[in-house]
């Protein structure tokens, strides 16, 4: 045992009881070898502060709000009946293995910062940290974005317009509400996500009784057969939505070392929260294209105007336009319906939040980014560094969200999903691979759960996630550019709200993915200082191998 000290009060223990056979640098291991990083300085006293306090229904809560993200149901449904098939397409061949490849990374690889340290034993500091800024950077635009937009168009439309500073005064309360969840320790802000579960599964469900009920009282539009048949242009369209929508498996595991468990937590919350996540997808788009026509679905609000249509059963009137008025009964539910569904999106944002802002904290403290984003508060055992930048950048995110398109939400929902997803996309193409390369270099760590079929097994698993990542990836930066593929023209996928705009999107998401690169290598540089205080490094390869 080696015992090192580091202050007055924080001890690292390490098991060394290697057979190092140096020639190659590398090193022999037993059966049950366990990959321990290489601690530094600013790391063993950071990870000190962490406090252990999520528990397994923690953890769940935190999966279900990361992988329902009520925000993009509408987007999917307006591509629809064909949106259920690509649906249930992408549950088999995308979402399954991505379970089993976060399951066996996760419970093999319990680390505080999650894919940043599948990454690092995979394939270095560098491109852990690419990852990782990836990972982390669009989070705060999506919550500014996105998210913050939704909210806005929801009160608008069951309360009262929002215009002019009332607008922003909003979209603040938003953005940092669910940034000072994320400030306050775990215990706390943990009741965020959680109620935000609970408002999901009661908005999904009584939305779809709603949706009987007035199927009885008005009838519905329906499709028929031929509109399920599946096409390759709707396939591409929609590849990256679903993609963004399946994603947040890994997202418990960034904070694997304040989980009470995390070997047994995280294959069961993937299971529950897996089969949880394809329901609460595929009820409501399966209700919003029964309940509207496809051309009412907008990508903004086509959730929202199907819960005010249906809630009509319990008062209220729809007009020949389409239009829904609510009175009575059925505006007092129509406007706890809008309320549960702001609280899903906060809940979202502060799940994203909680999980990602740890893994940057993570590469600041290993020496991937610089050392202030690393720091940990001793009082809430929370990066509040990390946490309050977010919070920033979100903030700016939101005033140029209004300001650069002069209140045209839908061009700027279309713009900013796009990079928040091709972001995501291009650090999972980078995270994936780790299920592959770590069964190879560690075949012998202990894995509570380990992907099946053996080593055909896990390149089956990796090359499909990995495969998926990338073609969302493609689509997204270079929308059409497969199309000759099915017969059309590149610029037929263009977002409706670029038309003709071929140059304007390709800026709008290939210059922000230039700029997250050069600050993700800008970073690691800034972290020279971190990485020379090294506590251990006994084989020269950046981490040392205990066996238990």
């Amino acid at each position: 045992m080696l015992k090192e000290r580091i202050t007055g009060k924080v001890f690292i223990e390490l098991e060394i009881q290697t057979k190092r056979r140096w020639g190659g640098l590398m090193s022999q291991v037993d059966d049950h070898a366990t990959p321990v990083l290489t601690e530094t300085k600013a790391g063993a006293e950071e990870k000190a502060k962490l406090k252990i306090s999520v528990g397994r229904m923690d953890g769940l809560v935190l999966m279900i709000c990361a992988l329902v993200g009520l925000d993009t149901v509408a987007q999917t449904a307006s591509y629809g009946a064909q949106s259920i098939v690509w649906l249930l397409f992408m549950a088999v061949f995308f979402f399954v293995p991505y379970a089993m490849l976060c399951s066996e990374l996760g419970t093999a690889f319990p680390y505080e910062g999650g894919p940043y340290v599948w990454v690092k034993l995979s394939f270095g500091r560098v491109w852990a940290g690419i990852a990782t800024l990836f990972y982390w950077i669009t989070n705060p635009v999506w919550v500014g974005g996105t998210l913050c937009i939704t909210a806005v168009a929801t009160f608008s439309l069951f309360f009262t317009n929002l215009t002019g500073v009332w607008k922003y005064i909003f979209a603040l309360l938003f953005i940092w509400i669910a940034t000072l969840a994320t400030v306050f320790s775990f215990r706390v802000g943990k009741w965020i996500p959680t109620l935000g579960a609970y408002a999901r599964a009661i908005l999904i469900g009584f939305f779809s009784i709603t949706v009987l009920i007035y199927a009885a009282k008005h009838g519905l539009h329906g499709f028929g057969a031929g509109s399920y048949k599946p096409t390759w242009a709707t396939f591409l369209l929609l590849t990256p939505i679903l993609f963004f929508n399946f994603e947040g498996f890994e997202l418990p595991s960034e904070a694997s070392e304040e989980m009470k468990d995390a070997k047994k937590d995280v294959p069961f919350n993937i299971l529950r929260g897996g089969i949880g996540t394809v329901c609460m997808y595929g009820l409501p788009i399966i209700a919003i294209l029964v309940v509207l026509p496809v051309n009412q679905v907008s990508n903004l609000s086509g959730f929202i105007d199907a819960i005010k249509t249906v809630f009509t059963v319990y008062g209220g009137s729809v007009a020949h336009d389409g239009t829904a008025t609510l009175t009575g009964v059925g505006k007092l539910l129509g406007d706890l319906a809008a309320i549960g569904f702001i609280l899903a999106l906060i809940s979202s944002a502060t799940s994203w939040l909680m999980g990602a802002n740890r893994g940057f904290a993570v590469a600041g403290m290993d020496g991937a980014a610089p050392r202030f984003f690393g720091k940990i508060s001793e009082k809430y055992g929370t990066p509040v560094a990390v946490d309050l930048l977010g919070g920033v950048i979100s903030t700016v995110v939101m005033f140029l969200a209004f300001w650069l398109t002069s209140g045209n939400n839908s061009k700027y929902f279309s713009a900013v999903l796009g990079i928040t997803i091709s972001a995501t996309t291009l650090s999972y193409c980078i995270i994936f691979p780790a299920l592959i390369k770590l069964r190879y270099k560690y075949p012998n760590v202990d894995r509570p759960y380990k992907v099946p079929g053996g080593t055909s097994g896990v390149w089956i698993v990796g090359v499909l996630a990995t495969f998926w990542a990338a073609l969302a990836s493609i689509v997204l930066l270079w929308p059409g550019l497969l199309n000759p593929l099915a017969g059309s023209s590149m610029d037929s996928s263009l977002p409706s709200t670029f038309t003709g705009e071929r140059f304007s999107y390709e800026a709008s998401q290939l210059v922000p993915v230039a700029i997250f690169l050069g600050f993700a290598i800008i970073f690691y540089f800034m972290g020279a200082p971190t990485r020379k205080e090294q506590l251990l490094d006994g084989t020269g390869l950046g981490e040392t191998i205990s066996t238990s």
